[in-house]
C-alpha cells in the first residue's frame, strides 16, 4: 500500500513544501495509473470484441451508484476543508464523518461485486475465466488488477481521513493549521479521479 505519512504529517512552519511534497507524491500515482490505463488500452485496441463482451457482465447500475458515492464524497471532502479553513470545528466534523462512510459504502459495494463475480467462477486463473477466450482473461485480469488496486488507495484514504477526523477533534488541525486536512482532500479527490476513469472503461466500453 502506498505510503500516505507525508499526507498526514505537516512540515512545521513550512506549508508550502508540504502542498509541495503532496503533489509529487500525487503525481507518482497518476505516473502508476496512467502505466495501467496505457496497458488497458493496448489490450483493448488488440481484443475489442473480446472486452466489449466481457464488460456486459459487470454491473453498471452497481458501478454507476459507486460514482455517485465517491462523487459525493469529493464534495463533502472540499466542504470539510472550507469548513475547518473559516474555523467552523463542528460542520467539518460532521462533513469527515460523512466522507469516510461514503468512502466504506463504496468499498462495501465493490466487496458485493467482486463476491457476485467470485462466486459465478469469474476471478484470475479460475478454470471458468481461462476456458474463456483469451481478451476474457485479460479484460477481467486488468479488471481486478486496477480496481483492486483503487480500491486499496481508498482503504487507504480511509484510514487518512480516520487520523485527519481525530486532529480535527482534538484541534491539531484548525483554522490556522488546516494543510493536513487540505493534502488530505487532495489524495481523496485523486481517488475520486482515477475512479472516473475506470467507470467508463469497465462498464461503459463500447
Amino acid at each position: 500500500m502506498d505510503d500516505t505519512t507525508g499526507i498526514i504529517h505537516e512540515h512545521a512552519g513550512d506549508p508550502i513544501g508540504a502542498k509541495m511534497g503532496m503533489w509529487l507524491f500525487l503525481l507518482s500515482e497518476v505516473l502508476l495509473f496512467g502505466g495501467l490505463f496505457l496497458l488497458y488500452s493496448v489490450y483493448r485496441y488488440k481484443n475489442p470484441a473480446d472486452f466489449h463482451h466481457a464488460s456486459r457482465e459487470l454491473d453498471v447500475l452497481l458501478g454507476t451508484l459507486n460514482t455517485l458515492i465517491l462523487l459525493t464524497s469529493s464534495l463533502t471532502m472540499a466542504l470539510s476543508v472550507s469548513a475547518t479553513q473559516k474555523g467552523n470545528r463542528t460542520l467539518s466534523t460532521w462533513l469527515l464523518m460523512a466522507t469516510l462512510f461514503l468512502g466504506l459504502l463504496f468499498l462495501m459495494n465493490k466487496g458485493f461485486e467482486w463476491t457476485a463475480k467470485i462466486d459465478h467462477g469469474i476471478y484470475p486463473s479460475s478454470p471458468t475465466l481461462l476456458a474463456r477466450g483469451k481478451g476474457d482473461v485479460l479484460f477481467f485480469g486488468l479488471y481486478y488488477v486496477m480496481t483492486g488496486l483503487h480500491g486499496l488507495h481508498v482503504l487507504a484514504g480511509v484510514v487518512v481521513l480516520a487520523v485527519m477526523l481525530r486532529f480535527v477533534r482534538t484541534e491539531r488541525v484548525h483554522q490556522g493549521r488546516f494543510i493536513p486536512l487540505e493534502n488530505s482532500g487532495l489524495y481523496w479527490h485523486l481517488v475520486d479521479i482515477i475512479w472516473i476513469f475506470l467507470f467508463p472503461l469497465f462498464y461503459l466500453i463500447a
